[in-house]
């Protein structure tokens, strides 16, 4: 995997369809805080070696808002990839105020008929908990989340607070 090439197309993804307004998602675009993040330069995408591994030795997030590790979806499932995603949250991340979200092709993750996925890679998004879950909360109290399928919210939210239950 040509990480360059890889850094791009998350980048184009971002900006292409994370940034956007979608008219099925109430014309929200499907994450309303990655311009910024693109913008500032708050994204860092690393290959990744081994999921479990990458997560367990992960430092720092700062400076970043958003640290994602790419890798290579046909050297690993996506049941695999998401078990050691979560093994991790619930165990380490969790402990530090850090949250990793997955995104495997072969998982797909539809809000309203639209696909979330990127579509080409695994990836991994580390974020601060803390700071997601404010932002989230900002969200819903502003109806963001009102048409979403239950089972995806609550899937989303597993490891982290509801936004639905703060309002």
């Amino acid at each position: 995997m040509d990480l360059e090439q890889a850094r791009l197309d998350i980048l184009n993804w971002i900006a292409d369809f994370v940034e956007q307004p979608h008219p099925k998602l109430n014309n929200w675009s499907p994450c309303p805080f990655a311009r910024k993040a693109r913008l500032d330069n708050k994204i860092k995408i690393r290959r990744g070696r081994d999921p479990y591994a990458d997560l367990m030795n992960f430092v720092k997030l700062e400076p970043y808002d958003v640290v994602v590790f790419v890798y290579d979806a046909a050297k690993i499932s996506a049941q695999e990839f998401e078990r050691q995603v979560n093994s991790v949250n619930k165990t380490f991340l969790s402990t530090r105020n850090l949250i990793a979200l997955s995104d495997h092709p072969d998982s797909p993750e539809i809000v309203n008929g639209v696909s979330m996925n990127q579509g080409t890679y695994a990836l991994i998004f580390i974020q601060d908990c803390e700071k997601l879950n404010h932002s989230a909360e900002s969200l819903a109290a502003k109806g963001y989340y009102q048409d979403w399928p239950e089972d995806y919210l609550q899937n989303l939210f597993s490891f982290r607070k509801d936004p639905r239950n703060a309002q």
